[in-house]
């Protein structure tokens, strides 16, 4: 007999681990896998993530995962004006380094964090096996589905109630179920980022947009934590005949922070693809969710997926938990549906509207109308007052 469980989550990035976390908590047997070996790795991520996101989900603020705090953001357009956003100037009895103050946000180490979420999943009580490969899934006549595993060159079959795709970026588990996962070049980032030395960085998130620089997306100057810096960017490859490491190499030697970069040395190179598209439309189905990257729950203006990889993930098995408590429930696409609609009006509503938004910018044909617009919405979405603070 197949062992059986109430979920099998595919993928243990934050979102994977994250459903499991609370589902085990909530008294779901859950079984997490992953393909890898070693979590959080490939980087292809900065990193950056909310203190309330961490807070959110009961992540303790832990020096084993964080590598800088973070207090704010600066935004330059392509010629160098800046509009600084500092909480510790801003708000500076609440915000900063002193006795009762906090941070805004931090960067983290993307390993150490990755393991530290699965910790805490492991001690809620999930299961987990890397080094195991999903190869399909099959709903069966009792409600359940089979899932059909690869574990150190062992086949195994599973059975469970739900299955969760948190496999990310076009994910192979909602292509097993027909739901059109695949994004196209148009909205596919190609990033790239350095780790470097001899750079000064000041507890802010910086952003330089511009098409100039990057292309269809943004270049960045974050803190890294001793004494590091990350300096990277994305573009559309669409909308330049150049790769991002020729963008980023024309970014440190050409613009105006070069005096700055001069003295810089690189000590790592991080790269990979980013998703600036629309969420999913159809984010479930027989026996079947998608979380995370692979529900496209990525900031379609900024490209970051921590934080709406935790708030998805914990929102993915709050609904599990009610839904499959319920006697007698049927885990048909109609009946998860709810997962979906539960997403929508706690962040995907919010996600959609970000992404008409970004859409409208890069319609415009005129190139210094779209950086002009794109350095206005950056600087608009970083507001203290600014509707998306929770995305």
């Amino acid at each position: 007999m197949n062992q059986q469980y109430d979920l099998v989550i595919i993928g243990s990035g934050p979102a994977g681990a994250t459903v499991g976390r609370f589902a085990a908590a909530g008294g779901l047997s859950v079984l997490l896998v992953d393909k890898k070996q070693e979590l959080g790795a490939p980087i292809q991520c900065s990193g950056a993530v909310s203190r309330h996101a961490l807070e959110e989900v009961g992540v303790p603020l832990d020096d084993e995962f964080i590598l800088e705090p973070i207090y704010g953001f600066a935004i330059y357009d392509q010629a160098g004006a800046a509009t600084k956003i500092d909480y510790r100037k801003l708000k500076e009895d609440e915000y900063g380094s002193g006795p009762g103050r906090k941070p805004l946000g931090y960067v983290v180490d993307r390993r150490r964090f990755d393991r530290f979420l699965m910790t805490q999943a492991e001690r809620a009580g999930v299961e987990t096996w890397l080094k195991t490969e999903g190869l399909g899934y099959q709903p069966t006549e009792d409600g359940r589905c089979d899932v059909f595993l690869r574990r150190y060159n062992e086949k195994i079959t599973v059975s469970t109630r739900v299955l969760v795709g948190a496999d990310g970026l076009m994910s192979q588990v909602g292509k097993w179920a027909g739901l059109q996962t695949h994004i196209k070049i148009t909205e596919l980032a190609g990033c790239l980022q350095f780790i470097v030395d001899n750079v000064e960085t000041e507890g802010l998130l910086e952003i330089i947009t511009g098409h100039e620089w990057a292309p269809g997306g943004y270049a960045w100057v974050f803190p890294k934590g001793h004494g590091y810096a990350e300096i990277g960017l994305g573009v559309i490859p669409t909308m330049t005949t150049h790769s991002a490491q020729w963008h980023l190499d024309k970014f440190i030697k050409q613009s105006f922070f070069k005096e700055r970069f001069k003295d810089s040395r690189i000590l790592e190179v991080q790269g990979g693809g980013v998703p600036l598209a629309a969420p999913l439309r159809t984010q479930y189905a027989d026996n079947l969710i998608l979380v995370g990257d692979a529900a496209r729950h990525v900031n379609p203006i900024t490209g970051g997926g921590i934080h709406t990889a935790l708030s998805g993930g914990k929102l993915a098995a709050e609904f599990l938990i009610r839904h499959l408590s319920t006697p007698g429930v049927s885990c048909a696409a109609a009946e998860l549906k709810g997962y979906q609609d539960d997403w929508l009006q706690a962040l995907g509503d919010k996600m959609w509207k970000l992404y008409h938004t970004k859409t409208k910018v890069f319609h415009q044909e005129d190139i210094p109308t779209r950086d002009a617009y794109l350095y206005q919405t950056m600087s608009d979405y970083f507001d203290p007052n600014s509707e998306y603070k929770k995305i």
